[in-house]
C-alpha cells in the first residue's frame, strides 16, 4: 500500500513536470490591471496620500463632542498640541483599511510618572487606541506603555527616543469584517513601526479599547481617526493616510 502510494506521487510529480515544459514564459505573464503611479520624496508623503495635518490647519479634523463642531486644539509652528479639556478630536473622513504616518512628541516639561506622564494616544476607526506615552524612565504596565495597543498587547520592544526628540509611528491597519447579522468573521490586524522599528506585527486585535475591563466586539464599519485628549500638551505633526 505504501509502495503505491509512493508511485502515484511519484508518477504525479512527473505529470506536473511534464506539464511544466509545455508552457512559454509569455504564459504567465499578465499586463493588466497596470498599477497606478505613487510619486515619493524624501520627508514628504506619498502623491496619493491624504494630508490630515500638513501645520496649517485642522481642517480635515471636528470635536468629539459632537463630530460637526470645529477643532479646538491649538496650532502653532506647524505643530499641533492638545489643548487640554477641550476632548478628542476626529477626522471628518471615515476609513477602513489604511496606511497611517504620525509624528508625536511629549510635553516640553514633563510633568507626572506612569499613565500621567505625556499621554495621549491614536485611535484606529475612533475604538481601537494605539498608546501614545512618555516611556522615558517611567515604569508602568507594559500593555499601556508607548506603542502598546491599550490594554490589549505590549510592543515587541521599546523603542526609546530622548526626552523632547520627536517619535514617529507608521501604521499598516486592516479593518475588522462583520457579516449582515453583526458577527465577526475576520479580527483587525495592525503592523506598528515606532521610530522605523517594528513593535506590532500582524497583531490580533482583540476588541474595543477599554480603561476597566476586556474589549468588546462591537460591529462596526468605517470609522474615523482620533486624537486623544488625556490632559497632557502632546504634540503631533506630519500626519498623512493612504486608503487601501
Amino acid at each position: 500500500m505504501i509502495k503505491n502510494s509512493i508511485l502515484l506521487l511519484l508518477l504525479g510529480g512527473i505529470s506536473v513536470a511534464s506539464a511544466q515544459t509545455k508552457f512559454k514564459p509569455e504564459d504567465t505573464e499578465f499586463y493588466t490591471p497596470v498599477p497606478k503611479v505613487v510619486t515619493t520624496e524624501v520627508n514628504k508623503a506619498p502623491s496619493d496620500a491624504l494630508i490630515l495635518f500638513d501645520g496649517k490647519n485642522l481642517q480635515q479634523w471636528v470635536s468629539e463632542k459632537d463630530s460637526v463642531s470645529k477643532a479646538d486644539w491649538t496650532v502653532e509652528n506647524n505643530i499641533l498640541t492638545v489643548k487640554p479639556g477641550s476632548g478628542a478630536i476626529l477626522t471628518k473622513e471615515k476609513f477602513e483599511d489604511f496606511q497611517m504616518h504620525i509624528e508625536w512628541k511629549s510635553p516640553e516639561v514633563i510633568k507626572g510618572e506612569g499613565q500621567g506622564r505625556g499621554n495621549s494616544g491614536i485611535f484606529l476607526q475612533g475604538l481601537y487606541e494605539l498608546q501614545v506615552l512618555d516611556n522615558n524612565n517611567n515604569k508602568t504596565y507594559t500593555n499601556g506603555q508607548a506603542g502598546s495597543l491599550y490594554k490589549q498587547t505590549p510592543p515587541l520592544v521599546e523603542a526609546r527616543k530622548n526626552a523632547g526628540e520627536w517619535h514617529t509611528y507608521d501604521i499598516l491597519y486592516s479593518a475588522p469584517r462583520f457579516n449582515k447579522d453583526g458577527h465577526l468573521i475576520k479580527r483587525a490586524l495592525v503592523t506598528v513601526l515606532h521610530n522605523g522599528v517594528v513593535v506590532q506585527y500582524n497583531t490580533e486585535l482583540q476588541g474595543t479599547t477599554e480603561y476597566i475591563g476586556l474589549p468588546r466586539m462591537v460591529a462596526h464599519g468605517a470609522g474615523p481617526i482620533a486624537l486623544q485628549d488625556h490632559g497632557d500638551l502632546v504634540s503631533y505633526r506630519n500626519i498623512w493616510i493612504r486608503k487601501l
